[in-house]
């Protein structure tokens, strides 16, 4: 008997986080593809390639909020069981509160397992493809970032002026031996500046050893050349920013990282980014599972059906203030503040340590 109830139970959730992930998935698609018929509203092409790629796109968002997907279905679906007194006859047949919540943070877990080793090397490879085809029609686009054999190659316009950014390669947050190119409304050349290393950590670019040429007045073609040691530039771009441009681990599977992650590293991924990616994937099972005992702590001890206003209030702030905690915590973490490693997983220790407390409350009702 019990086995049957537990297949009822398990199947039913399923059903509703199948629920929320396309409801999800279809606010993603609108809000998406807005943003793919803006970048593509100046070129030729058909409707059907900014669906295509919000259809590629979409999948590794839903990835990236599955915690917040299983927090709010195990909501929806704890409340629902009060509202109809199911769990009160579930009792009767001995399963507890306990039992319950168990047997759907278990199932979460798993589903977190799956998507971790089945279903993200599908979406990376469809994030791969999605910037791919994005690649091809960049070259239209005023601000790029790529990445090839002849070096890193920078493009963006300011108000007055247009700039070309070439740098052999990137090292810990330096362009080495790098030459910006400045151009006008008619886009020829009016300054060359070469210099030795820039630093681009924030979006004031710190340039050493540098050569400024200069076309000199009156449009002669001729350019005047001037050496300073440091020279202060502002760009749109830094060096987290570049990083994600040209490389972005969505493109890299768990099997990926943690199969070739020498490789990655010698392709100059930083590597605690790569470490940071890796963690992420391990912590996500033991997220979802605690996003379902969370769920159950502020649901289970309540009976009363007009309180589903409350709910969706509770759940809205929870998800907020989880949301912002774990920015903060990664945030810490990418500055140097805490290890990047332990960034990752303060949020499950924190969630952690309250539904530790918050579970044994929940079994006693």
């Amino acid at each position: 008997m019990n086995k049957v109830i537990y297949n009822y139970l398990i199947f039913n959730y399923l059903k509703i986080i199948a629920n929320f992930i396309l409801v999800f998935m279809a606010l993603g698609i609108v809000l998406n593809l807005f943003e793919e018929i803006e970048f593509f509203k100046n070129l030729d092409v058909n409707i059907s390639l900014p669906i295509f790629l919000t259809l590629l796109f979409v999948p590794n968002t839903i990835i990236k909020l599955i915690p917040f997907i299983v927090f709010f279905s195990s909501m929806w679906y704890f409340v629902s069981l009060n509202n109809k007194k199911e769990i009160l006859t579930l009792k009767t047949f001995g399963v507890s509160n306990l039992k319950i919540i168990m047997s759907l943070s278990l199932t979460a877990f798993l589903f977190g397992t799956f998507i971790v080793l089945a279903i993200n090397p599908i979406t990376s490879v469809m994030v791969k493809s999605y910037e791919n085809i994005k690649s091809n029609h960049s070259s239209y686009i005023d601000h790029l970032v790529s990445i090839n054999k002849n070096g890193v190659w920078i493009k963006e316009n300011n108000i007055n002026e247009r700039r070309i950014i070439n740098a052999k390669r990137i090292i810990d947050n330096n362009l080495i031996e790098a030459t910006i190119l400045v151009l006008n409304e008619k886009n020829l050349i009016v300054k060359r500046i070469e210099s030795e290393s820039i630093n681009i950590s924030s979006n004031e670019w710190t340039l050493k050893k540098v050569a400024v040429y200069e076309e000199k007045k009156g449009d002669t073609g001729l350019f005047d050349v001037v050496f300073k040691d440091k020279l202060v530039l502002k760009s749109m771009y830094n060096a987290d920013k570049i990083y994600s441009a040209y490389k972005n681990l969505d493109t890299i599977s768990f099997w990926e990282l943690i199969t070739e992650y020498e490789k990655l590293k010698d392709r100059e991924y930083p590597q605690k980014y790569l470490n940071e990616k890796i963690n992420i994937f391990i912590s996500l099972p033991f997220f979802l599972l605690l996003m379902v005992i969370l769920a159950s702590i502020l649901t289970m001890h309540q009976r009363a059906k007009t309180q589903n206003v409350y709910y969706i209030f509770v759940s809205i702030l929870v998800c907020v203030v989880v949301f912002y905690f774990k920015d903060l915590s990664i945030a810490l973490g990418q500055t140097g503040r805490i290890p990047l490693e332990i960034s990752v997983w303060m949020p499950i220790i924190a969630v952690f340590l309250f539904c530790s407390i918050g579970v044994l409350s929940v079994n006693e009702k």
